[in-house]
């Protein structure tokens, strides 16, 4: 049979076209990605950033040349593999001295906690008798009835309203200062956002023994409030695949800052380096279901701002298209245990994080998560939940969250050194927020499942939040800013 040059034509054609189609969808995006996220390239970044910190007086720290420098490299680095990187600015409160912030009454001297750092008393202190409202919590004009507070210190509860609210009101009554009575479980409302922006008179908090200390006098008191601050811009890494439904966003953080005084590779170059190997491995345009989000927070280390203020910078509609939220910090502590946030509050739960207040969804983050490190080979325990970590604003805003750490200074247990090796009775980490955080004392075996981890969690649901281990859908959520 005679082939003629057309048919061959044809059938060149038809085959260069097949190859040519759009590459199919990985059957295990999460298993792809964890096999491709390997200890050697995360170590490649961790040896990048250390470098940065020994350029920079051993600091990485906001507000230095050694966090900017840190910036620069992860923008880079994400732009090199594809991705479009935005740094968005935010502003951050900077203690310039913490001064020693008092309430002097009848020559004795009590702590106070003074409202907001931008507000400080005059040079000597604030000397002036004080008044209460005939209802103590002092929000509105009629709580204060026929009871005067002009030039005086007015003292209030924690009750009804926000600080800013009672502020405002002892201001019109003629108050020259403020102080709220609070055993520091008061509502959340009472501190709102920008709440120190809004201060503009003294303002102090007291606890129950300075309430006490009050009643017993009539005679002027000193309200010394001398610790100052000022506002400082820092910024925030954000890269986002440009495939995947943006409706249903994965969000992957970790901090990019160190402490002050540590080049910060554990705490946290090791989240860092994982996301980074992470993105590397997904790529800019990877075949999948939901958009995945890749965030480097800054000003972690002092007052939790940069997570902070993007969570609250969201309106309602942008928080509702954030499906998840994981968080990676601390990926190779020397005396590593292995952890997963507790989302289904299985363990002994923080008091401070009601079981009712974590999202639906975040204990099937946990499943995820503590799935692949069994099948790793090593048991994971829970991690309390907590209120001063990235993942935080996530959880006040009703994202479920999850995440994987390997400890700080806790100390082992020996039921834990039984479990995972390492020593009882040392701190997971002995190098936290000192200058030992260094590439030396990063535990290459710890971090060879744990960057997997990560990779794998933000693979496994970039390609379907649906399932057991799965969180609400679009349609489910109804977020709100914290």
């Amino acid at each position: 049979m005679r082939v003629t040059a057309l048919a061959v034509s044809v059938a060149f054609a038809v085959l260069v076209g097949g190859c040519s189609s759009a590459p199919q969808p990985v059957a295990d995006l999460g298993r792809d990605l964890a096999d491709k996220v390997g200890v050697d390239g995360m170590f490649g970044h961790l040896r990048k950033l250390a470098e940065i910190a020994d350029a920079n007086k051993g600091s990485r720290a906001d507000g230095t040349p050694g966090y900017d420098a840190s910036v620069d490299y992860v923008v880079q680095t994400l732009r090199d593999k594809g991705f479009d990187v935005s740094t968005p600015e935010f502003e951050r409160l900077v203690v310039t001295s913490p001064g020693k912030p008092t309430l002097s009454v009848s020559g004795r001297t009590l702590p106070v906690d003074q409202a907001s750092l931008l507000t400080p008393t005059r040079k000597g202190g604030l000397r002036a008798v004080t008044a209460r409202p005939q209802k103590p919590a002092g929000c509105v004009a009629a709580d204060y009835g026929t009871k005067s507070v002009a030039n005086a210190i007015a003292v209030v509860d924690d009750t009804g309203c926000s600080i800013v609210a009672k502020q405002n009101t002892a201001a019109a009554e003629g108050a020259v200062g403020l102080l709220v009575v609070s055993d520091g479980a008061g509502p959340r409302e009472l501190f709102p956002r920008g709440y120190y922006q809004a201060l503009k008179m003294p303002v102090a908090v007291i606890d129950a023994s300075g309430d006490a200390a009050l009643r017993r006098t009539t005679a002027p008191v000193l309200l010394t409030l001398n610790a100052e601050a000022a506002m400082a811009k820092s910024r925030n890494v954000l890269a986002q695949t440009k495939t995947g439904d943006t409706h249903n966003v994965v969000v992957a953080g970790a901090h990019l800052d160190s402490f002050v005084e540590s080049p910060g590779i554990n705490d946290d170059g090791t989240g860092v380096a994982a996301l980074l190997e992470t993105a590397a491995a997904l790529g800019a345009q990877p075949q999948i279901a939901n958009a995945v989000r890749f965030a480097f927070w800054g000003a972690e280390e002092s007052v939790l701002a940069g997570s902070t203020k993007y969570v609250q910078g969201l309106d309602g509609d942008k928080l509702d298209d954030i499906a998840l939220y994981l968080n990676f910090d601390m990926l190779g502590s020397p005396n590593a245990g292995y952890f997963t946030y507790d989302g289904d509050q299985s363990g002994q739960a923080n008091p401070a994080v009601p079981a009712d207040t974590v999202p639906a969804g975040s204990g099937g983050i946990e499943r995820t998560l503590a799935g692949f490190l069994n099948l790793a080979g090593v048991r994971p325990a829970d991690m309390p939940l907590g209120i001063a970590s990235d993942y935080s604003p996530f959880m006040d805003a009703g994202v479920p969250i999850g995440g994987v750490t390997t400890g700080a200074a806790q100390r082992k247990t020996e039921l834990q050194a039984r479990l995972w090796g390492g020593v009882s009775g040392v701190a997971f980490d002995r190098n936290y927020h000192l200058s030992g955080d260094t590439v030396d004392n990063v535990n290459r075996d710890a971090l060879a499942v744990t960057g997997p981890a990560a990779a794998y969690a933000v693979g496994t649901y970039a390609q379907s939040i649906e399932g057991v281990n799965g969180v609400p859908t679009r349609e489910q959520r109804r977020r709100h800013t914290p």
